[in-house]
């Protein structure tokens, strides 16, 4: 009897570690739906006649947030509208810390090619160990301005300042970095080949 018990609690805790991954991705999609209808209500508020009860609102609502993001960014290829938007920028929205570092962040994930913005890195530790850091701002001197993450939390951690020298800048993207956090180091092979 008591090796049925035991069977039983190591068959639940088996389950559970399959089960709750997925039901915490099942929770995680339903908080992006329902942040992505949000984004997308205002801009079908415009058009009440197109968008008074569509049958496929979440299909709707990335198909609105794609094309205000395409329309945005062709409008912003020109060189007005680019100098404008960067007045703008500097004046408001870049006074505000928040709002420097998820810019710096969505660069880093969508892979734009902007200096020092959140590049994946290993650092050079001593004694043959290494570390997966985020280079954050190239501050000169010498030095950068780097963030050691802590595993799960990929973008949580500390801040240090570290010379150049002890970084060596890999090809991963931050996606693949946050992946390897989050998973707690499984996968980081594929973080140690260097950027060419």
């Amino acid at each position: 009897m008591k090796n049925f018990f035991s069977f039983l609690k190591l068959a639940a805790q088996g389950g559970l570690l399959v089960l709750l991954p997925i039901l915490l991705f099942i929770l995680l999609l339903t908080e992006i739906v329902q942040m992505v209808v949000g984004l997308a209500t205002p801009i079908a508020d415009l058009f009440p006649a197109i968008f008074d009860d569509p049958k496929y609102p979440v299909a709707l609502a990335v198909i609105l947030l794609f094309g205000a993001s395409l329309a945005i960014g062709i409008v912003m290829q020109s060189n007005a509208a680019a100098r404008l938007g960067n007045w703008i920028q500097e004046k408001t929205l870049d006074k505000l810390p928040i709002y420097r570092f998820v810019k710096t962040l969505v660069a880093g994930l969508v892979g734009a090619e902007k200096t020092g913005s959140f590049k994946p890195a290993l650092f050079d530790a001593g004694n043959g160990q290494r570390e997966i850091v985020y280079v954050v701002e190239d501050i000169g001197d010498g030095d950068f301005t780097a963030l050691f993450p802590h595993a799960p939390t990929g973008f949580a951690g500390q801040v240090k300042i570290i010379a150049k020298d002890r970084i060596t800048p890999s090809d991963a993207s931050l996606g693949d970095v946050s992946l390897v956090m989050n998973h707690m180091g499984l996968g980081a092979g594929r973080l140690l080949k260097p950027q060419d």
